[in-house]
């Protein structure tokens, strides 16, 4: 009997610990304190959500730069593009030249491969890629991938920017986790290519994956996304972050850095030794 209350004892215990665990885990306002935002976390072994702002996260915003991902997908299934290397001509006529001076930006101005183009966000490739595919067909497949509102009707060049294609931070981890298990109805090839060229940092002890997008909301603030996924060797963690700012500039690297803070204090992704 004794033992049994022991035992009894000790399983409450672990069990208030690891509410405790959760409720603090999941109270991320501190991060948010100086920012409009959201963020969506899944633990894959898990099967747990995280989740700040719940109902922006149920929020359709325009998907801006970070339906890239599902863009290169499309043009790789449809054989518009072959793979990573190949190579657009930058249409100087038809995409005039981009006078920021900042990055990506400066990096635009350019032949670009759809390598180059994921890593320096080159929108020009990639309105020149949506074109290719054609509308019939790129609607066929936003449909398929079941992605966000699947609304291609902004314009075949577009349509993801600022237009009428919207999704949630919610709705692009969903997206993110099947691509991820390749459980959308693409090739294992496109996905591989994809999940390639997306990857932004390794080291031994973790893999970091992701696209950023930004672009302007009604009433002229701007709003930046950051999503993707850190693989561990035991486990994958998906994000999406969504931020709003005075301007570019006041979201470009904010959207990185916080969800960087959010992963390292959920050590999801590890500290520097």
């Amino acid at each position: 009997m004794v033992n049994l209350v022991k035992q009894l004892f000790a399983l409450l215990v672990l069990v208030c610990s690891a509410g405790m665990v959760a409720g603090h885990a999941q109270d991320l306002s501190s991060f948010f304190k100086d920012t409009e935002g959201a963020i969506v976390l899944y633990d894959l072994k898990n099967n747990r959500y995280i989740r700040y702002n719940e109902e922006r996260c149920r929020r359709r915003f325009s998907p801006f730069s970070t339906f890239k991902i599902p863009n290169s997908l499309i043009g790789l299934e449809t054989g518009v593009i072959e793979d990573a290397e190949f190579l657009i001509r930058w249409d100087q006529k038809k995409y005039p030249p981009q006078e920021q001076r900042i990055a990506p930006f400066t990096s635009w101005n350019q032949d670009h491969t759809l390598r180059s183009a994921m890593k320096n966000s080159v929108v020009w490739y990639y309105r020149e890629l949506a074109e290719r595919v054609g509308k019939p067909v790129m609607q066929q497949y936003v449909t398929k991938l079941r992605y966000g509102n699947h609304d291609t009707s902004g314009g075949i060049n577009r349509f993801w920017l600022g237009s009428s294609l919207q999704i949630s931070p919610n709705e692009q981890v969903e997206f993110l986790r099947r691509f991820y298990k390749e459980e959308l109805p693409v090739s294992a090839r496109s996905i591989q290519i994809v999940k390639e060229i997306i990857s932004l940092e390794q080291t031994p002890a973790y893999k970091l994956s992701g696209k950023t997008g930004s672009g302007s909301l009604p009433g002229g603030k701007a709003l930046g996304w950051f999503i993707g996924y850190v693989e561990r060797s035991d486990n994958v963690y998906f994000f999406a972050t969504n931020i709003e700012g005075a301007n570019y500039s006041a979201v470009r690297d904010k959207r990185i850095a916080l969800t960087k803070r959010i992963l390292l204090e959920l050590g999801w992704l590890p500290k520097a030794s």
